[in-house]
């Protein structure tokens, strides 16, 4: 049996990557970043619509077993509060617009931990009528990769079933992403923070410590100095994550290539899924079709 999904606000594919890698067949995947699509076309083989969700008629689309939705974080994370954006939005909406035309047998919402503060959403992604639901928080990336990441899980389903939580399987250890020639640049703010000219001191990881790096996030470009990796090879000690080593905090397999800015592969990264969480979710969905 092939499982259909839809995959909505894909960004650069990460989702997609943990479903297929899980034995699941992308139908179409729906974003609007046209570099993000370009990146999911040249590594991934299903289709790609470049399109905004909010203007996009669901009986357009194709028919699918279940629906999946990163849509943006960014309105609903503690860290929106300091920017003042931290107000919701619309866009789940209108996946509750396609979920409600389209009724999938399957639907997943992916977001951060934070989205709970807003209970019209959670009210929305939850109480669809005929859905079963289950919400799993946190789903913790670190069961699996070297980085802190907890992200808020919502699975519905048309016939009531039993979810299974992920099991603790971290076989990936910050030593292994390390890269034996990395890709880098070392902007000024890394001396200017690390002797102290900045209020915050940067978080440092260590391989031989065989610590957990702290969130990728979407800005990394532009805040290198906050998130430093221990490198004895380097005058400081420390530097920044290359693009590979930032991808592979987030389970992207090597063969997926980044051909773009590194500000723009930093930012499609860290807006990303990780990997075996999708796969966690890839898996499930296969129990509950019995495949």
């Amino acid at each position: 049996m092939t499982i259909a999904i839809n995959s909505y606000f894909s960004g650069a594919g990460l989702m997609d990557i943990g479903l297929i890698e899980a034995g699941l067949h992308i139908s179409q995947s729906f974003e609007l970043d046209s570099s993000a699509c370009r990146v999911q076309r040249e590594n991934l083989k299903h289709e790609v619509v470049e399109c905004d969700i909010s203007q996009k008629l669901a009986l357009d689309e194709q028919d699918c077993d279940a629906m999946v939705f990163t849509y943006p974080c960014t309105k609903y994370s503690a860290i929106g509060d300091i920017h003042g954006v931290r107000t919701g939005d619309e866009l789940f909406l209108h996946s509750l617009r396609h979920m409600a035309i389209k009724k999938p047998e399957v639907y997943v919402v992916e977001n951060v931990p934070g989205m709970r503060a807003f209970p019209v959403v959670m009210e929305a992604m939850t109480r669809l009528p005929d859905y079963y639901v289950q919400t799993f928080c946190p789903i913790r990336s670190n069961l699996w990769l070297p980085q802190r990441r907890d992200r808020l899980i919502i699975i519905g389903s048309q016939r009531r079933f039993s979810w299974r939580p992920p099991e603790n399987n971290r076989a990936i250890r910050l030593r292994d992403i390390v890269e034996s020639e990395p890709r880098i640049t070392m902007p000024k703010a890394i001396l200017n923070r690390m002797t102290g000219k900045y209020r915050d001191l940067p978080i440092i990881s260590d391989p031989e410590r065989d610590d957990v790096a702290p969130t990728c996030v979407a800005h990394y470009a532009k805040d290198k100095s906050t998130r430093l990796l221990a490198d004895k090879r380097f005058p400081l000690g420390v530097r920044p994550y290359s693009v590979r080593e930032y991808a592979r905090l987030q389970g992207v397999p090597d063969w997926f290539e980044f051909n773009c800015s590194d500000t723009e592969a930093y930012r499609m990264i860290g807006n990303g899924v990780s990997v075996p969480v999708a796969n966690w979710i890839g898996h499930e969905i296969k129990r509950y079709f019995g495949v």
